[in-house]
């Protein structure tokens, strides 16, 4: 049976259900997931009338070869399972967010009798509060910076009792509230904390209301040294706000969204407007928009943002119409979990106006990155340039794999493997490799087997593609131009004896780049290689050697905390690998575990209220 009776089977087998689809290429690959209320219908119009499609949707029909489906109770349900599986597989025919990382936000830790404040990428149901997503980690951190002067809170791990004899240098230099030492009370503190939160959601009039009638309080009963702290505060505190524009006096919590587009990039700004007062923007580029309507790239950009979103405002002000208005207003209310949401297109006024500015934001950081892009590429371009000339290859080095290993006196050793493509480093194709034939601190064997494993999974991926349907793994089934080990002529030497064991010796170009000195080392040569100080070439080569240690370290460092992890846990009678691994499930950490409760325990499967009241006389 050939593709085309096979895909006219697969059509003829759809439901007219509401659900979800996913189109797959020869290679198994997800190319595009989409939703509809019909989903044979829908399905079935890809390959109708050709002709009348746009480009990108020709081009992706004509790689389908394979669909599946998934049938749901509800419109609704199908845009939450089509949200979920975009942000699973990024279709490359589906307009997504460019970035595949998570996105940092500011965590406020609840739940804790004295909150911390710190950057996660990773908003989990413990109680936390959470504000973002932003962009830039730097940004975050600057912000926290602010912060801290503002609501000086706690960052350090001390058990807070109030009872320590001295505080740290944080609060000598008004860093920290120091309530380790008692210098403020466990309510105070976390009146603290809320006026934190508070000030991140824009609303500072009432905290600046409070603190002057805590500051008059304060000086009428004498308490001067209070009251001018308070004082302080309260200026520091207008003087950030002071730089936050004023739209209306009107209390409106509105977030307004424009979009720039050029050659298949779409840039989408947001100004996040709190209480009539612009308390930020950040911006998001989007790829796979290429010969899309600027509506479905909108409708697309507002599903995969408020999924992510720490919160969802009463008001979206949008620059037109977006496809399935209604349905996503009413996900997004059920996303706030109070009143309506809107999504309004303003005509005329001080809403349009700020749809306008928002539009000529994003025009404009569109054109500063794409400067920024051609820039880069350029850069990246001389330095794979540079290391063919230097290296001898026949063609640049377009895909590059560096090896490190990481361990502590031998033990928990882990491999890491890292690729770069074009100079740029490609995340979804790092592994790590937990060392399992070595004992003791021998680097230079832990290097041989990890670049074994490499190459037989080499091996296996040209097998597996060969199979009919088979879909081999994307980090194995290439060949590097050039494989970097971190280390000098042992390393490069352990490495030229699994080349050559596979057979791979004269199609990989290796070196070995010594920290010292920065020399690299060749196979065959005595003397080592020294690139220019200042070259891209260098400094290429030194980013993906820096990648492949912080990755290797990462690895190392994770094992070896599940590993304690694992060791207190299994040395707790009732406790074994299954429930161990239940419990750091559920509740992530060893504190976790302890500050939970014992209902909490007895509602993991396998613990008893036996095994639960054990477990925590062990924890505490």
């Amino acid at each position: 049976m050939d593709i085309g009776e096979r895909l006219q089977g697969i059509l003829e087998t759809i439901p007219t259900k509401p659900g979800c689809y996913l189109m797959k290429n020869a290679s198994g690959e997800v190319i595009y997931v989409g939703k509809a209320v019909n989903l044979r219908n829908r399905v079935r119009s890809y390959f109708h009338s050709p002709a009348t499609h746009p480009p990108k949707v020709r081009r992706m029909v004509q790689q389908i070869t394979d669909i599946e489906w998934i049938v749901v109770g509800s419109e609704l349900e199908a845009l939450i399972l089509e949200m979920n599986l975009i942000k699973k597989y990024r279709p490359r025919y589906n307009v997504r967010l460019k970035d595949d990382k998570r996105y940092p936000y500011i965590k406020v830790h609840w739940a804790d009798d004295f909150p911390k404040v710190t950057v996660t990428r990773q908003m989990v149901n413990d109680g936390s509060r959470y504000f973002g997503p932003y962009t830039s980690v730097w940004a975050v951190h600057q912000t926290l910076d602010v912060l801290r002067r503002l609501f000086p809170y706690l960052t350090c791990d001390r058990n807070i009792t109030g009872k320590d004899e001295r505080a740290c240098l944080y609060y000598d230099i008004k860093l920290c509230a120091a309530p380790c030492i008692g210098a403020i009370d466990r309510q105070h503190y976390r009146q603290m904390v809320d006026d934190l939160c508070q000030f991140l959601e824009g609303r500072t009039e009432p905290i600046v209301a409070r603190l002057r009638q805590e500051m008059e309080e304060a000086a009428e009963s004498l308490n001067f040294e209070r009251a001018a702290a308070l004082r302080d505060q309260i200026f520091a505190i207008e003087r950030v706000v002071e730089k936050q524009k004023v739209f209306t006096t009107e209390q409106l919590d509105s977030d307004v969204i424009a979009m720039a587009r050029d050659d298949g990039e779409a840039c989408v700004q947001v100004f996040f407007i709190r209480n009539g007062k612009l308390i930020g923007r950040e911006y998001f580029i989007l790829e796979g928009a290429q010969d899309s309507e600027d509506t479905e790239v909108l409708a697309e950009f507002i599903k995969q943002f408020y999924a992510e979103a720490a919160s969802v405002p009463a008001q979206v002000l949008l620059p037109h119409e977006i496809e399935e208005a209604a349905i996503i207003q009413q996900w997004l209310r059920d996303r706030r979990g109070g009143p309506k949401v809107e999504l309004l297109v303003p005509r005329q006024g001080l809403s349009q106006e700020l749809v306008e500015m928002a539009a000529e934001n994003a025009v404009e950081t569109l054109r500063a990155l794409r400067a920024q892009w051609e820039a880069d590429k350029h850069r990246q371009s001389q330095a794979l340039s540079e290391l063919q000339q230097a290296l001898g290859l026949s063609h640049p080095p377009n895909r590059i794999e560096c090896y490190d290993i990481s361990n502590t006196q031998g033990t928990y050793a882990v491999g890491s493997m890292v690729v770069f493509e074009q100079g740029v480093p490609k995340k979804a194709y790092y592994r790590r490799f937990n060392i399992q034939t070595v004992s003791g601190p021998d680097d230079f064997a832990s290097m041989e087997e990890v670049l074994t494993r490499r190459f037989r999974r080499y091996v296996a991926a040209q097998e597996q593609a060969a199979q009919p349907g088979g879909k081999p793994d994307p980090a194995f089934a290439l060949l590097p131009d050039l494989l970097i080990v971190d280390g000098g002529k042992g390393q490069l030497s352990r490495a030229m004896v699994v080349l050559e064991r596979f057979g791979l010796q004269e199609k990989i170009a290796v070196v070995g780049l010594a920290k010292q000195q920065e020399e690299l080392f060749l196979p065959g040569r005595k003397e080592s290689l020294m690139l220019p100080r200042h070259s891209q070439g260098l400094y290429l080569l030194q980013r993906i050697r820096d990648e492949a240690h912080r990755f290797a370290i990462t690895a190392h460092r994770n094992r070896r905390t599940k590993a304690g992890l694992a060791s207190q846990l299994d040395s707790i009678p009732g406790i074994g690998p299954a429930r161990r691994k239940a419990l750091l499930q559920r509740f992530g950490s060893l504190e976790g575990i302890r500050q939970a409760s014992l209902e909490e325990l007895v509602s993991i499967k396998g613990i008893t209220p036996e095994i639960a009241q054990t477990l925590k006389a062990h924890l505490d």
